[in-house]
């Protein structure tokens, strides 16, 4: 009889997957069996079955990396596929009004997924990547995540560990527990140096069908021109537009995250 703790056929499959990371996308068929923790005839198989699906490539090297077919497949997740078609639109006005970073992101468990974003050429350089994912108690959107986020979820972050980043990073509980508090009082966040030293991000809420939040948008510009108080009407505006769209896909997609809403032009 199996033992009690034996791995099934899917687990080993998930984490040969697992053992890619950003730092490490491509892999030898031994580091794969190390990362996986899998005997190497084991690897050799799976991996063959992966590679015969397309869910692996192999390189002229003999090292393996993610598929396209992994990527078609994940590119159809709901709340990616109909999030990003309906905020493209709004993310390209906005960035069109500031030439800066521009991200959206969603909270999975207790961390965020950026499920697209838009670079500035001569904007400030960022960490994040489509796909990626961050705590949520550093970045802009992270935070406007958390601060709406169900209770339990915020209690099991704020009880720690918070990751420090810079020497800025909010790693306080209690006061963690207040900016929280002033996300959902203002109706934005800003997280200023806590990432990385030379960068400021304003994220605001998208809102589903049902009132709850479900995404958050943000720009993200260089610490040394940023102004929150210019951004914020900008970046509110794209989430309320994101989420007028979410709740009516077939009204069309005007943020005016420009003109109209009172708001001076962004720098940059």
């Amino acid at each position: 009889m199996p033992g009690p703790h034996r791995r099934s056929v899917t687990s080993k499959v998930l984490a040969l997957l697992e053992a890619f990371t950003p730092t490490s996308a491509a892999l030898t068929l031994s580091d794969l069996a190390r990362r996986a923790g899998v005997s190497l005839p084991t690897a050799h198989r799976r991996v063959a079955e992966l590679v015969e699906w397309g869910a692996l490539e192999r390189d002229a090297d003999g090292r393996y990396r993610i598929g396209l077919r992994l990527w078609e497949i994940g590119s159809l997740a709901p709340r990616g596929l109909g999030l990003r078609e309906l905020a493209m639109p709004i993310m390209e006005d906005l960035y069109e009004t500031t030439h800066e970073n521009v991200q959206l992101a969603v909270r999975e468990g207790l961390e965020l997924v950026f499920v697209e974003r838009i670079a500035g050429r001569r904007a400030v350089p960022v960490l994040t990547r489509v796909g990626g994912r961050f705590a949520l108690h550093a970045t802009g959107v992270g935070l406007v995540l958390l601060a709406y986020a169900p209770r339990q979820v915020q209690e099991e972050v704020l009880d720690g560990p918070l990751d420090r980043y810079t020497e800025l990073t909010i790693t306080d509980p209690r006061r963690l527990r207040r900016v929280l508090a002033a996300v959902r009082r203002n109706g934005y966040s800003v997280s200023d140096r806590q990432v990385t030293m030379d960068s400021l991000s304003v994220a605001a809420p998208i809102s589903g069908p049902n009132g709850a939040v479900v995404a958050a948008v943000s720009l993200v510009v260089a610490y040394d021109r940023a102004d929150p108080v210019a951004l914020a009407p900008l970046v509110r505006a794209a989430g309320r537009g994101i989420s007028r769209a979410l709740v009516n896909p077939g009204a069309g997609t005007g943020a005016g995250t420009g003109a109209g809403t009172g708001a001076p032009p962004a720098p940059g």
